[in-house]
Order: structure tokens, then C-alpha cells, then sequence
């Protein structure tokens, strides 16, 4: 592992460590309250130190992780994953997710048409 300061922000961390595209979209996750250290909603300049559990949500689920290095210049997948321990759960599986529903053709609401013939029925 690479070895860094005792301790950095969360902003320059979450984006060292390739948790968010640029050190940007990791501050303004932070503001907008999607990364939490320790429990707590983080600032981008809140301090990040061996050992504090981060969670970012982002387009998927929230990912979990504990800092095992601090650094501070981004690095590449493979020494990035060594800097922290995942410990977000895996995702449900597949039966237990709820299904969008889908109706037949023709089973949904009444054509303009149908509605006329419908309407023509009631005597209306």
C-alpha cells in the first residue's frame, strides 16, 4: 500500500481512491450530504484517518468502505483498492427484486375508439 499522511480531506480521499470521477463531483457530493464518515454527513474538508468507516452514495447502491491508507493523489484501480476494505453488502438476488409490471397489448386504458364504442353502449 501506498504510504500518505496520517490523515486528508474526505473530498481529495473519496476521489484518490476512485470512489467518484473528479475531486469536483466528490465536494459536491459531500455538500449535497451523499458521503457520511463515521455516521456523520461530511463536509469536503472533514478529515478522513486509518481506520473511519465512508459511505457514498452515488447512481448505484451506497458503497460501504473502511480506510485502510490515506492518500492523496489518485491512483490506479489496482493500488486504489488496496487503500480501503469494501464492506458494502451484495446485492439482493434477482428473485427478490420486484418486477416492473407489464400488461398484455391491448390491456391497458381504452383506445379513443374503445371509449367512443364503450360510451355509444351506456347510452351516452
Amino acid at each position: 500500500m501506498p504510504a500518505g499522511p496520517a490523515q486528508t480531506r474526505v473530498d481529495r480521499w473519496v476521489w484518490a481512491v476512485r470512489l467518484t470521477k473528479t475531486r469536483a463531483a466528490a465536494a459536491s457530493a459531500c455538500r449535497a450530504g451523499h458521503i457520511r464518515v463515521n455516521g456523520e454527513r461530511a463536509k469536503p474538508a472533514t478529515s478522513v484517518k486509518i481506520g473511519d468507516e465512508v459511505r457514498v452514495r452515488g447512481e448505484g447502491p451506497e458503497r460501504i468502505v473502511v480506510v485502510r491508507a490515506v492518500i492523496e493523489r489518485r491512483v490506479g484501480p489496482p493500488v486504489a483498492v488496496q487503500c480501503y476494505r469494501d464492506d458494502t453488502p451484495p446485492p439482493p438476488p434477482k428473485e427478490h427484486i420486484a418486477l416492473a409490471a407489464q400488461r398484455d397489448r391491448g390491456a391497458g386504458r381504452p383506445t379513443k375508439r374503445e371509449r367512443r364504442e364503450i360510451d355509444r353502449l351506456r347510452g351516452r
